[in-house]
């Protein structure tokens, strides 16, 4: 009997290491869905290409579902390995991730959104801090997932520094605004749409030190803010 118990301790053990590798796989995966989503949003209003942004919108849909069949591996995970300490952590970790990814998407889907609500109008202004904003919270999210399937913690602590680059660009951005509509007050609505797209990238910064507040907790059990953030 004892036999068999110490046979089958080392078979679970291998199964789960499988189990967690294949969703870190799929973490990965939607981590490159939302990077490309972040992107393609911010090009497609630059480009006023209504059709991309249509797709942006579509392919939310996909996002979505990859993030609940994450949530649903894990739960079964957690049910039927009975991971302890580090691998429940993990787990849980991946779980929270995929949630962030999930709202990143969403933010996405709303720039795309804004583009096909002003159909044929003109940008107020041309596009310059905003897709400089997109590519950083893109490039972000990729080192810090990275550094999360790495378990490198010293990177993880270090990105959310950068988000200060991102609000500083928010904050360019509203400032510019703000002036087309002081000079003229027909502009608002224009100004409004480009202040959201600008919000919502600016919340992708937010979500990524999310995820390297999960690497830091993963790796070590520890759990703090790396940066204060407001969510809302």
């Amino acid at each position: 009997m004892e036999n068999e118990i110490q046979e089958t301790q080392p078979s679970v053990r291998r199964t789960l290491e499988i189990e967690i590798q294949e969703l870190r796989d799929d973490l990965l995966y939607l981590g490159s869905m939302v990077e490309k989503q972040i992107l393609g949003a911010v090009d497609s209003l630059k480009q006023r290409d209504l059709v991309s942004s249509q797709k942006i919108i579509d392919t939310d849909f996909e996002i979505n579902r990859n993030r609940y069949a994450i949530e649903e591996k894990v739960m079964i995970a957690i049910a039927t390995q009975q991971p302890m300490a580090h691998d429940l952590r993990l787990l849980a970790s991946i779980l929270e991730i995929s949630g962030e990814l999930e709202r990143m998407g969403d933010y996405a889907k709303g720039i795309a959104t804004i583009s096909l609500r002003m159909k044929d109008e003109p940008l107020l202004k041309p596009l310059i801090d905003i897709p400089v904003m997109a590519q950083k919270g893109a490039d972000m999210l990729h080192r810090a997932l990275t550094a999360f399937i790495n378990e490198d913690i010293e990177v993880a602590r270090a990105i959310p520094e950068e988000d200060d680059v991102v609000d500083s660009l928010y904050a360019q951005v509203y400032r510019e605004l703000t002036a087309f509509i002081m000079q003229d007050p027909t502009t608002i609505k224009r100004a409004n749409w480009l202040l959201w797209v600008a919000h919502n990238l600016e919340r992708v910064s937010d979500r990524v030190t999310n995820i390297c507040e999960r690497t830091i907790f993963s790796a070590t059990g520890e759990m703090r803010e790396t940066v204060s953030k407001n969510l809302g």
